[in-house]
């Protein structure tokens, strides 16, 4: 098994690809979805998930898997660095029990930490935790080796990020590494920051 992954600066566009991947026959439970909440993604209702408990009861693992597919079983949980995020998945889970553990003073890393244990080089741990800050959507999963080609091209489909393009954006503010100790974006800093984004494009 390997992990494929996409940033994407809208959640509608990191759905699509959600869907699609599950369309295309991967299983909802080796999918994983973490979005920054200011993106106005609405989980009323479906429970909320604070890094506190997130080691006990049912935890997010547990909702993620029901009926309806991965997006059924969105939650949220607070993440140092980002802020509360709306997740499902097994890297949300991942990351609630690193984040509870941190908390506890058990394991350390959070959400870098649940990103490298799943298989993401750290390079990229970071790089994707930033994307997350600054308001955008992640989407991982688990796919056989067969079949990365394939996922790869969902996630492209969906209009994810240029990684690199982003990478040097960061690194041109200064950016040097995802900090976890840093204050969470704002509304406004994330608004500012999808302005630039679509600036760079352009």
């Amino acid at each position: 098994m390997q992990t494929v992954t996409g940033l994407y600066d809208s959640y509608d566009n990191a759905r699509t690809a959600v869907k699609a991947l599950e369309d295309a026959g991967v299983a909802s439970d080796e999918i994983s979805i973490i979005t920054n909440k200011a993106d106005g993604v609405d989980v009323e209702g479906q429970g909320s998930y604070g890094a506190e408990g997130a080691g006990t009861g049912a935890g997010i693992g547990a909702v993620a898997g029901g009926a309806g597919g991965l997006l059924a079983g969105l939650g949220m949980i607070a993440i140092p660095g980002v802020g509360p995020v709306v997740a499902a998945g097994w890297l949300a889970a991942t990351a609630a029990g690193a984040i509870a553990g941190a908390v506890a003073g058990g394991a350390v890393g959070g959400i870098i930490g649940a990103m490298i244990t799943e298989g993401i080089p750290e390079e990229d741990a970071h790089f994707y935790a930033e994307g997350i800050r600054r308001g955008g959507s992640l989407v991982a999963a688990h796919v056989e080796d067969s079949r990365v080609a394939q996922a790869q091209s969902i996630l492209a489909a969906s209009r994810p990020v240029d990684i690199a393009q982003r990478r040097a954006s960061y690194v041109e503010q200064g950016w040097t590494g995802f900090d976890e100790s840093a204050p969470p974006y704002t509304s406004e800093q994330i608004l500012a920051e999808r302005e630039r984004n679509r600036a760079h494009r352009l």
